[in-house]
């Protein structure tokens, strides 16, 4: 038959992909949630409204006892949504699904059964290379939820944590300086014939951004210092009005120390938070004045910073309040879980829809950013470089 006869076009002809391959036949998750014993953790990975839409898309979720106490759940309220409850932690941790809010210990990770998944934050700076020795051996599949990424490009998980940090940086200072015992008593507020407070924020990102929110929403003047220019016209836009913005340049910040009841450090770096509040420069700030240091989880941007607890937050250094606390987002437990369960949710249903997180993977490039162990073999560049760990391309493991 001449090619002008034929029914088909020369295109059509030629060979195709097999598409049954990629067909996605819904899986059925078991997930185990077990109690956080790091410590003052006391968030959870998934609220009961989550299990109960879980539970109600055919998936099943085994919950150790207690585990949402810390944020003012109930077994009975997990109980309810449909959540199996039990208080064996091995059953838990011998799930093929692991959800949890910090990485599990080495003792836990003895409990996991071989070929698991393993959903938590990586906390890389925090790790051992023991850590990642063990989790090979029992050839996991592990995920940190910090590095998933979203459609636009953004890091979900880190931002609403940000977020809740930004804020509570402003209540947490707002707290302090009323303190009648070493707050110098002013009040964080707009007051008629009150000279308003001076409010110094190192870092444009969105820590800053939502302490410059809090900020002027209760009435202080801010000052905003970064020294990515994008950032500062970026808060500028998302705060909605002028804003005094500077970069990083000494003579600058060290004027506006001098005369700011309160300063958050919310600056960020590659391995560590850059210092650029010296000693001398905390000499000079107004006695009782308040130093929020929101990046101490990356060593602190004030030369003055050491690592307190939410037991025992504070310290007083050359006659200025610090509250250098690592994990902000754990004081609000409650509000904390909530915002990491409304990004699990839907990752975890899209999981189930795919046919399993290998088809997920495949699939979303922003689930595959956040994979750092793929059946027990290193996928992460960053933490192979860090603890000198052979490790492979993920796109060559996962077609």
């Amino acid at each position: 038959m001449s090619e002008s006869l034929s029914p088909f076009t020369k295109q059509q002809l030629l060979p195709q992909e097999e598409k049954l391959e990629i067909f996605k036949n819904k899986g059925e998750l078991f997930i185990g949630i077990p109690k956080e014993t790091d410590y003052q953790e006391r968030r959870i990975c998934l609220t009961p409204d989550a299990v109960s839409d879980l539970v109600n898309n055919g998936h099943r979720v085994l919950l150790e006892s207690g585990a949402g106490n810390g944020a003012s759940f109930s077994d009975k309220d997990y109980s309810e949504a449909g959540a199996e409850i039990t208080k064996d932690t091995a059953k838990v941790f011998a799930c093929p699904m692991i959800l949890k809010v910090e990485p599990p210990s080495l003792e836990q990770i003895k409990l996991i059964n071989p070929q698991a998944i393993l959903i938590s934050a990586l906390q890389l700076k925090t790790q051992s290379k023991k850590y990642f020795e063990a989790l090979a051996s029992k050839r996991v599949t592990a995920l940190a939820f910090e590095f998933i990424r979203d459609e636009d490009g953004t890091y979900p998980a880190v931002r609403s944590l940000s977020e809740i940090a930004g804020t509570a940086s402003v209540l947490i200072a707002s707290e302090l300086l009323s303190n009648g015992k070493d707050g110098n008593g002013l009040m964080f507020g707009n007051i008629s014939g009150v000279p308003p407070l001076e409010v110094v924020i190192l870092g444009a990102g969105t820590v800053g951004q939502f302490a410059a929110r809090s900020s002027i929403g209760l009435g202080a003047n801010i000052k905003v210092f970064d020294n990515s220019v994008t950032k500062l016209r970026r808060i500028q836009k998302n705060v909605g009005r002028p804003l005094y913005t500077s970069t990083l340049q000494p003579k600058n910040l060290t004027k506006a120390l001098k005369r700011c009841d309160v300063v958050i450090g919310a600056l960020r770096g590659t391995n560590r938070s850059p210092i650029v509040v010296s000693e001398g420069m905390v000499e000079q700030m107004k006695k009782r004045a308040v130093i929020i240091d929101v990046s101490i989880d990356m060593g602190g941007c004030f030369e003055t910073s050491e690592v307190t607890t939410h037991k025992k937050p504070t310290f007083l250094k050359h006659g200025v309040i610090h509250y250098c606390v690592p994990n902000i987002p754990a004081r609000y437990p409650r509000t904390a879980s909530v915002s990491i369960s409304n990004i699990f949710t839907p990752y975890l249903l899209k999981i189930a829809e795919d046919g399993g997180l290998e088809n997920s993977l495949r699939f979303d490039k922003g689930l595959k950013n956040g994979l750092y162990f793929y059946h027990g073999i290193l996928t992460s560049k960053s933490v192979g470089e860090w603890f000198d760990l052979k490790y492979s391309d993920v796109n060559l493991l996962i077609f």
